[in-house]
């Protein structure tokens, strides 16, 4: 234990705020005692180590200062690896910040060493059974006349023995009825034998309770006052059917005796009763009172846990848990204000995996696995032996934008910055760090480079068992550091970003089984801000950027998380030069292990990162569209692409949702398992920037409406639920479309996945699938988006395409809303193997053998699908596209937001249309996109008669951007010339104004590449137009080029292989057994 060594000097220095001590060369200290310094630098040799006095000390050393500097061989040690630390110790930073004297800080510089090692505790843990709001299995009940009325006469609670909960309530007004004393019998009969029974008079009940009642009651259930009860006197009565020894004794407060049949308003007097029963969960009180107070009549009845203490179950063993110690519940519910922090009490009677918690539950937490996903609620540990601490004012003050905090903001912050000798930090305390200012967090590594092996650190840098907490910016920042490994670290209550990886070029950093919740706005970034601050803050952002009001407020708003790579090229550029130190990656996968209720973002895609078995509990919702990666082949520096992986990632319980990518880089999910709904699967919304890049789910279970329904109280929003017709909360409102998987643009690949519980409730406005496309989207999706061995449980909505009027689906009419189409490769989704999921309206890609799905709002069809890219460069119309087989059932797209393209999908070997609400574009750029070679369609594009042709075929690459390849393309005299050619023929038809084109490609393509392996061919038309008439040609083309509607494919045969399918879903469970 370093506070052995017999060459550290005893140190007592007492309290000096003005001291400005450094311990240096030669002064090797054991501080025995709490001492206060204006500032403290340990330097050049010198050594400070804090003196252990044991863990059944109530001392404490406590070390306050404005300023810590530990430097150049200085050395500062609380406890060590193999001799943790027992006593308790509090490193407290102290400052106001506008006292312009310091930062409140702790730095560790070049040659420092900083060595902290607490008390080993378990960092956290799930609940393995539900804890109820409470403290009973039901929840707790109270009734008030007052507010929750109930009317004059006899009130009979019923309550359940075994649970507590409340069964039934009936009320008889024995004061006007004695039809009603009758009727009061006969439910007395019908109570079941061993229930709770709780009587109360409201008003007067005595009048026409007639005798055979009050025997029976007294019979029933041992009441003896029952018999002498009089006018308008108060009564409450608790026993048990069948049980009468069981009877509770009311007592009476004086003043009864006012009760006449003239009260005035002074009349008082109050009966009450309070009873205890057993039960396995714990003892609980049934409460019941009858008073008449200032002449007013008054009646309360409630259920609630008899004592202080309430006992959870947990999965891990907690035997380092103590009395005393503080903990918290995550939130499983959609408000993250339900997550609740509670001290241990003594408990002789709990096992290792139990402990007792003081103060009331308010809310249910969640703890059972559900249809094979674990949704057991987190359980983290606040307190330890040591503690780091910044000391803050009672409010806030100054400029520490107290317009949007209206407490103390400024904590204390330690920061290692490169050179540093060692540093290992293990079961710390962190509370009150961090402060809105940049590079000011509660654990910051700064630009301090390799920390690992590569690094020449023997002993690689790790921090782990932190409890880091009510803090007021981050958790742990990475900047500029790699191979750092952060582990069982619990961060809650924090402002901002919580475990943040600053660049997004950090390497080799591992985060494994940490835990983050109720992150909370911070001001530092504009992707921690809410719409408000970021409206706000329009200056003092990084370089010399201004946050946009509607890209960063209204959409980036969103993207508060707790675990946060940036992106090195989005709102910040790239920080501190490191895309510049770092222009080498490792070629290898990025695995992220994410144990989560919220993503874990990775941003910047070319990082060898880990995340391991995380746990992020916040309930807004994750990602905000970032970009996972650039391209890569215009820097060859860079190397190959990574493959991205995320594995045994646990999500549920968001609000928008659960996950978000935006990839060019082939992000593949693999054991996802998903609560409540929507994640998203996108990439680019045309053909990726990342040659071949797709997206995967695969072996993951999807479920919509679980066993967890929340808590009422502190709920969202509360309504009847789908699949089980009970109430349960809803993230926004009770018309919430739940989604298993939201489909958005692509290409994504869908495969032995299992979806359970959805269902659409019309008469809610509620129409939940397991499977949808993203509502009111603007931009195009592929028919190579496919799903294959898909498996459904108790799903009465496989998928649903939405329609316009329905809540959350708009209008339904934007291009991405008229385009969308499914492959189901095998027939598992829809019963019909190689077939796709079209909307109704989309006559470009039917067929007259089509299956209705009415329920869906779609069409089964197959056929030979594919997408043409169609770029007007720079010119906007509303574009209306024509099959010659649907001649009056058109598409018209209008482009996404400011761009110019449209990427209609097509089926092959069709011939169609193309005309414009205005001038035809000067110029169009025509791709095939997802043609195979000889793939074909013919398109006609309308034009004013006179117009005047150059037509040109390209070879063009992608990355980097060149035209490989070009060649004229020849004009024709007929139509039968382009049919008959090799797409590199024109033919203008003046009778009709149409341009027609053999859109052809020429080469293979490879993979999931959109483009042929030559490259991305295309057609260019430069037009030379001599009219700006409207370029409408659909008079002249229709009915003249009117066809047939035919099939080239057969139409789809049903098989039932789509209820019973044999090895289709997750194959294994991925739930953790214990």
């Amino acid at each position: 234990c370093p506070d052995v060594d017999s060459s550290l000097t005893p140190w007592n220095p007492g309290h000096d705020r003005n001291a400005q001590v450094v311990v240096g060369r030669g002064q090797h200290y054991l501080l025995q005692s709490s001492a206060t310094f204006y500032s403290l630098e340990v330097k050049d040799g010198g050594k400070l180590v804090f003196s252990d006095l044991g863990s059944t000390s109530d001392a404490e050393i406590v070390l306050r200062s404005r300023e810590i500097i530990v430097a150049s061989d200085g050395e500062f040690h609380i406890g060590s690896e193999t001799c943790p630390y027992q006593g308790k110790a509090t490193v407290s930073l102290y400052g106001r910040k506008d006292d312009q004297k310091n930062s409140k800080q702790f730095l560790v510089m070049a040659g420092g060493t900083l060595e902290i090692h607490g008390q080993h505790k378990l960092a956290w843990t799930q609940l393995t059974q539900t804890v109820p709001a409470g403290g009973l299995p039901k929840g707790t009940y109270a009734w008030d006349s007052d507010t929750m009325g109930g009317g004059r006469g006899m009130h009979v609670h019923v309550i359940d023995e075994i649970s507590g909960a409340v069964l039934d309530w009936k009320t008889f007004d024995t004061y006007v009825s004695d039809q009603n004393s009758r009727r009061l019998e006969t439910f007395i009969d019908e109570i079941p034998s061993g229930k709770i029974v709780a009587l109360i008079t409201q008003d007067e009940g005595s009048r026409k309770l007639e005798a055979s009642a009050r025997q029976k009651i007294r019979e029933a259930f041992g009441s003896i006052e029952v018999g002498s009860l009089g006018h308008r006197e108060p009564w409450a009565f608790v026993g048990v059917k069948g049980k009468p020894d069981t009877a509770s004794k009311p007592i009476a407060n004086d003043g009864l005796s006012y009760f006449t049949n003239n009260l005035d308003a002074q009349s008082t007097g109050t009966a009450n009763v309070t009873a205890t029963f057993h039960a396995f969960f714990g003892d609980f009180d049934v409460i019941a009172t009858s008073a008449w107070v200032g002449g007013n009549a008054r009646s309360t009845f409630s259920v609630g846990r008899h004592d202080d203490g309430y006992v959870i179950n947990l999965k891990d063993d907690v035997s380092s848990w103590l009395p005393g110690d503080r903990i918290v519940m995550a939130s499983t519910d959609y408000n993250m204000e339900q997550a609740e922090e509670f001290q241990l009490l003594p408990c002789q009677e709990c096992s290792s995996h139990q402990v007792k918690i003081s103060g009331d539950i308010r809310y249910m937490h969640f703890g059972e696995i559900s249809d094979e996903v674990d949704l057991r609620g987190e359980v983290g540990l606040l307190t330890r032996n040591i503690r780091f601490q910044g000391e803050v004012e009672d409010g806030c003050y100054g400029d520490n934008k107290c317009q949007f905090f209206d407490f103390d903001t400024y904590g204390g912050h330690l920061k290692i910055l490169r050179g540093f000798k060692n540093v290992h930090l293990s079961g710390i305390e962190f509370t009150s760090m961090g402060q809105q200012i940049l590079g000011r967090y509660p654990v910051h590594f700064h630009m301090t480079g390799d920390v690992d092996e590569k690094g020449c650190y023997s002993h690689p840098t790790y921090v782990r068992e932190l409890s880091i907490h009510h803090c007021f910016s981050r958790c742990v920042t990475i900047h500029g550091t790699n191979g750092l490994l952060v582990q069982d670290t619990v961060g809650y209550e924090t402002l901002g970003h919580c475990y943040f990886l600053e660049d997004g070029a950090e390497q080799r950093n591992v985060l494994d089984h940490n835990l983050g919740m109720s992150t909370r706005y911070g001001t530092q970034l504009p992707t921690d801000r809410d719409e408000n601050m970021c409206r706000n803050i329009l200056d003092g952002v990084y370089g010399d950027y201004t946050p946009n009001v509607y890209a960063d407020c209204i959409s980036h708003h969103l993207s508060l998380r707790d675990f946060c790579i940036n992106h090195a090229n989005q709102f910040l550029g790239c920080m501190s030069g490191i895309c510049l130190l770092s222009p080498h990656f490792h070629n290898i996968h990025i695995i992220v292990y994410i144990y989560a209720k919220l993503p874990a973002q990775n941003v910047l895609t070319k990082i060898p990162l880990q995340f391991q078995n995380q746990m992020c509990v916040c309930v807004l919702g994750g990602g905000g569209g970032r970009q996972t990666c650039h391209t890569v082949k215009s820097q060859p520096n860079v190397g190959v692409s990574p493959k991205q992986e995320i594995h045994r990632k646990h999500c549920y319980d968001s609000k928008l949702y659960i996950l978000h990518i935006l990839s060019k880089c082939a992000p593949i999910l693999h054991n996802f398992n998903e609560y409540f709904l929507i994640p998203i699967q996108r990439s680019e919304g045309i053909f990726p920037g990342d040659v071949g890049s797709t997206q995967q789910v695969w072996n993951s279970i999807f479920i919509g409406e679980s066993e967890n329904v929340g808590t009422k109280t502190g709920s969202m929003h509360w309504g009847m639920g789908s699949v089980k017709q009970v109430e349960r909360s809803w993230p926004h409102s009770t018309e919430t479309n739940l989604r298993g998987i939201d489909i958005y643009d692509g290409p994504i690949f869908v495969d032995s996945c299992t979806f359970k519980r959805y269902a659409k409730l019309p008469e809610a406005d509620r129409w939940s699938s397991a499977i949808g496309f993203r509502a009111m989207n603007v931009w195009q999706n592929t028919p190579k988006n496919n799903f294959t061995r898909s498996k459904f449980e108790n799903v009465e909505s496989r998928i649903f395409m939405g329609a316009a009027g329905l809540s959350g689906f708009g209008e339904h009419n934007l291009d991405g809303d008229k385009t969308n189409i499914l492959h189901d490769m095998d027939g598992s989704l829809t019963g019909y193997p190689d077939s796709y999921l079209v909307g109704p309206d989309n006559y470009l890609v039917r067929n007259p053998g089509c299956v209705e799905k009415p329920d869906w709002i779609g069409l089964v069809c197959r056929g030979e699908y594919a997408s043409l890219f169609i770029n007007t460069n720079h010119q906007r119309n509303r574009m209306s596209m024509y099959r010659d087989e649907y001649p009056d059932n058109p598409v018209t797209l209008e482009t996404p937001f400011t761009t110019t393209y449209y990427m209609p999908v097509v089926m092959l070997d069709k011939s169609y249309t193309v005309h414009w609400d205005g001038k035809a574009p000067e110029e169009i750029n025509v791709y095939p996109i997802n043609f195979d070679s000889g793939d074909w369609v013919r398109v006609g594009f309308c034009y004013p008669p006179g117009t005047n042709f150059k037509v040109t075929y390209q070879l063009r690459t992608q990355v980097p951007w060149a035209i490989v390849y070009e060649e004229d393309v020849s004009s024709v005299s007929s139509l039968a010339e382009i049919d008959g050619g090799d797409g590199k023929l024109y033919y203008f038809e003046e009778s009709t104004s149409l341009l027609f084109l053999k859109v052809r490609a020429n080469y293979d393509r490879e993979g999931h590449d959109y483009c042929s392996h030559m490259g991305c061919e295309r057609i260019v038309i430069s037009a030379t137009m001599t009219s700006d008439v409207v370029s409408d040609c659909t008079a002249t083309a229709y009915p003249k080029y009117s066809l047939t509607p035919t099939e080239t494919v057969p139409s789809p045969t049903f098989m039932s292989m789509v209820n019973d399918c044999t090895g289709c879903g997750a194959p294994v469970s991925i739930q953790d057994n214990k």
